[in-house]
């Protein structure tokens, strides 16, 4: 079970705590699509919160695209893109309501098998022509204050897809889709709700993709002496605010953290002469181990690096990759 940790004397309103917390779990799918949200009473009893508080939260997250109410039964994390069932609208699937299960299954063996999309046509039409619609153009989408983050997300996809992939802020994204209508948009759980606002009535398909849960960064963090200072460098802002705050929830004001972004030279070198500890993303790994090396002069105990290999987790490329026939 998922543990949440507030912290009743921060400056940091504790529904934000709770928030960040909450889209963090199910960004990380550590609270998968389906998966029934604790309920208020619950909540309240684990983090000594009001149950308006919570319901309060769970309002933001619902507002936010993240989950959905269910009368009489509870909160719900949304099923989104792949996840959401059917994509045919044909009359035959009331009848066979597993119909389009059974022709997915079916296509990604003859994949497996050495099957071309081209010889597998025949026998699933519109399965394939969905694919190869859908496939021709893949967008990464993230808000332009926090385009870093798209920046890590279109990078890794880069190299796990090996197709282009193509970087579009959210503040362009309904012009993009009018140039070239076909496609699929890609994004964090953080930012679904508006990436689909703006693509479903063009009926264009978004896909969200479940970030990595951190786990061993986690253990760390929970593991370090009162008193440590914790540098964090990243080329995103908003991972940077939205780490700090889980951090802050964790620890309290029992760890120093101090955060950069990749270009902010100034305060890596400030980070590196003093922290003990070290994260940072891919993105930004090699920049501080220069810092390091450029510094060593005034360091007198180089700090532990640890470079967080990916920002997507791994099952959400395997999933996207069979989406776009990749796989």
């Amino acid at each position: 079970m998922v543990q949440f940790y507030i912290q009743p004397d921060s400056d940091i309103p504790a529904s934000n705590q709770l928030f960040n917390q909450i889209r963090f779990a199910i960004a990380s799918r550590q609270f998968p699509p389906g998966h029934r949200l604790p309920s208020t009473r619950q909540l309240a009893m684990q983090t000594g919160l009001h149950r308006n508080t919570i319901s309060k939260v769970y309002r933001q997250l619902e507002d936010s695209g993240l989950v959905e109410a269910q009368a009489g039964s509870g909160i719900y994390v949304r099923a989104l893109g792949h996840e959401g069932g059917s994509r045919l609208n044909s009359p035959i699937l009331e009848h066979y309501p597993e119909a389009n299960k059974i022709i997915q299954r079916g296509l990604d063996e003859l994949l497996s098998q050495g099957c071309t999309l081209s010889e597998a046509r025949e026998l699933f039409l519109a399965e394939i022509d969905w694919r190869l619609r859908c496939s021709a153009r893949v967008l990464v989408t993230a808000p332009m204050q926090d385009i870093g983050i798209g920046q890590l997300m279109a990078q890794e996809l880069e190299q796990s897809l090996r197709i282009p992939v193509q970087l579009v802020p959210v503040e362009q994204l309904a012009e993009t889709i009018e140039q070239v209508p076909s496609g699929t948009i890609v994004t964090s759980r953080y930012f679904i709700g508006q990436a689909e606002a703006i693509a479903a009535p063009k009926s264009v398909r978004v896909i969200p993709i479940d970030i990595y849960d951190y786990a061993r960064e986690i253990e760390l963090v929970q593991d370090l002496p009162k008193g440590t200072y914790l540098g964090i460098v990243s080329l995103s802002s908003g991972l940077l605010r939205a780490t700090e705050v889980i951090i802050h929830s964790l620890r309290g004001e029992q760890v120093l953290v101090m955060t950069a972004q990749l270009t902010d030279t100034y305060k890596i070198n400030a980070i590196v002469r003093s922290a003990r500890v070290i994260i940072c993303d891919q993105a930004s790994f090699e920049t501080v181990k220069e810092s390091v090396q450029g510094n060593r002069d005034e360091i007198i105990r180089p700090p532990q690096l640890l470079c967080c290999e990916n920002y997507i987790g791994a099952e959400s490329i395997n999933l996207l990759k069979r989406e776009l026939g990749l796989k």
